[in-house]
């Protein structure tokens, strides 16, 4: 059977701009699927990147980490990968493939120092929640590739999405509360967009626990 997956392939515009990039600069910091994901730092792994703009920002003020972004639409992939040429950005690379795939195949066991999940698409019907991406097992896989002490950062603009996350992730054993996590997060457009409808902003911060 075909999995459920939590994106739909949308027939967004691709610029001139982000074409070139995707056919002239992915071959540069692309990563092929299913080439293994290895850093000799502290490796971040961000799920659905959209634009890149926050990807970016992050990885340009953390040198001392490797950003990896996952992002499955073109248009985000391009943009991203023009922001990493043009900030000259050695330590951020870009995958574009689903990021359950990415996780099981092409991450090491307990090999990220933290994941990044930043508005979600929250599959706001609830003949549609089982779409969405944090779910019971999607965060057992998460823990699967997390080193003992790394973060998971996620934020979303729905409320019941945010419980939902919480409800996920503390109802894993691998995982307890943090406050805070690896880097801030600059605002995106999603959030601006949520800030703009009167939506709250919520930041959800989980460690996951070390050997008992």
């Amino acid at each position: 059977m075909r999995p459920i997956r939590s994106f739909v392939l949308r027939q967004g515009r691709t610029t001139p701009a982000q074409a070139r990039a995707l056919e002239t600069l992915y071959p540069k910091y692309g990563i092929a699927f299913p080439q293994p994901i290895t850093s000799s730092k502290p490796l971040v792994l961000e799920i659905g990147s959209g634009m890149g703009e926050t990807t970016a920002a992050i990885a340009q003020a953390h040198p001392e980490a490797d950003f990896v972004a996952v992002e499955v639409h073109g248009p985000g992939v391009g943009s991203l990968l023009n922001r990493i040429e043009a900030g000259g950005l050695k330590n951020l690379r870009v995958v574009r493939h689903d990021a359950v795939e990415v996780l099981e195949r092409m991450v090491g066991d307990g090999s990220l120092a933290a994941v990044h999940i930043f508005f979600p698409d929250p599959w706001p019907k609830k003949r549609h929640h089982k779409r969405r991406l944090l779910q019971p097992a999607f965060a057992a896989l998460v823990a699967q590739k997390l080193a003992a002490g790394a973060i998971v950062h996620l934020a979303t603009d729905v409320p019941d999405y945010a419980e939902h996350m919480l409800a996920v992730f503390s109802g894993d054993a691998s995982f307890t509360q943090a406050p805070g996590g690896l880097a801030e997060r600059p605002s995106t457009k999603f959030e601006k967009r949520g800030v703009k409808l009167g939506h709250p902003i919520r930041d959800l911060y989980f460690r996951r626990r070390g050997p008992a």
